[in-house]
């Protein structure tokens, strides 16, 4: 077993243009007033962070260590969410996504995916330069648009989706192998990847591929009422990364899963601060501890209630609390007889 290393926040809900949420260096300093030893690292937000530097440059990755550990911080991972959507986009999102492209490949999907996945290479090339070992992202889709089976989805079209999103991925993928990167897929709806079966389905895909792995974040699987404890009895080896993010799911009379077009507030399903929620906690640090996790418990802060700065420091101080620091004896030694084989097959009745 090993201690999980935390408590970090995830720095995109946080970045803006105003003071001390518009600068690499005040905004770490923020973070570490609020209590955090780590941060995530937004890698498509220019004002925290230049990719294409980080990519080319180690002096410049030591440069951006160098400042979080002016304050107190390390860098624990790079995220590619919104480039990592941009590698598979069904047509009918291809305006809402436009916007996370950069200017130049907007208007064109195929120019868009190829974009999206250079930019990917690009951080995992990036995570390798600051010494990380794990990267997170979106899968992006193709099949979503088809989760509910009406009407009846035509044969083979899903399989379709998912070999395609393979293929779109599997250079990536050994890329990452390349860098020695964990390629942290974060189970998501909305994306291809959206639970249990469709990561398997992916995987399947790629292989097996050994840098194909998970983002641990329970907050998506309350809200489609999954079961995120045995979640992680099953995939705990491909756990690599774990946002704390809490939610609750009260269905009532009107709507449930789906949420009925409602605003956030008003939805059956919702994102919450770290302890305001239905998640056990608790139980999800137990388990990640027995298996022997050994990255980063980073709050990735999302509620439609509280300020985000109230969130922040509240998080810090949950995650602390969970983080259980691992026993390095057992909790009986202090009865341990002193037996020997001898005495073993004494106690048995096999004689000496």
């Amino acid at each position: 077993m090993k201690t999980i290393k935390g408590p970090a926040l995830f720095l995109a809900q946080f970045a803006g243009d105003a003071a001390p949420f518009n600068s690499w260096g005040s905004i770490t300093k923020w973070a570490a007033d609020c209590g955090y030893v780590g941060v995530q690292v937004p890698s498509w937000d220019g004002r925290l962070f230049d990719l294409e530097k980080a990519a080319a440059s180690k002096d410049y990755c030591d440069e951006v260590k160098g400042v979080a550990a002016e304050a107190g911080l390390q860098v624990t991972e790079l995220s590619t969410h919104l480039q990592g959507q941009l590698v598979a986009v069904h047509p009918a999102y291809d305006t809402q996504f436009d916007g996370f492209a950069a200017p130049s490949v907007r208007g064109n999907p195929k120019a868009r995916a190829t974009w999206a996945v250079d930019q990917v290479k690009k951080a995992l090339t990036a995570s390798r330069n600051l010494g990380l070992t794990a990267h997170a992202t979106f899968s992006g889709a193709l099949a979503w648009p088809y989760l509910y089976p009406w009407p009846q989805r035509p044969a083979g079209l899903v399989e379709e989706a998912f070999d395609e999103l393979a293929r779109r991925w599997l250079p990536i993928l050994n890329h990452a192998e390349d860098c020695g990167v964990d390629v942290c897929y974060e189970i998501h709806p909305g994306e291809d990847l959206h639970d249990g079966v469709t990561f398997e389905m992916f995987l399947d895909r790629v292989k097996g591929h050994a840098r194909a792995n998970m983002l641990y974040d329970p907050s998506h699987y309350v809200l489609q009422h999954l079961d995120y404890l045995s979640n992680i009895d099953i995939y705990h080896e491909r756990i690599k990364m774990f946002h704390v993010k809490d939610a609750e799911l009260n269905p009532t009379g009107r709507q449930g899963v789906y949420g009925g077009f409602q605003s956030w507030v008003n939805r059956a399903g919702r994102f919450r601060s770290p302890g305001d929620g239905q998640v056990d906690f608790g139980g999800i640090f137990s388990k990640l501890t027995q298996y022997g996790y050994d990255g980063w418990a980073v709050v990735e802060w999302e509620c439609c209630l509280k300020h985000p700065e109230d969130g922040a420091r509240e998080g810090a101080d949950f995650v602390r609390a969970h983080i259980i620091r691992v026993t390095e004896k057992a909790f009986d030694d202090f009865a341990d007889a002193g037996t020997d084989r001898a005495a073993n097959r004494r106690m048995l009745g096999l004689g000496d």
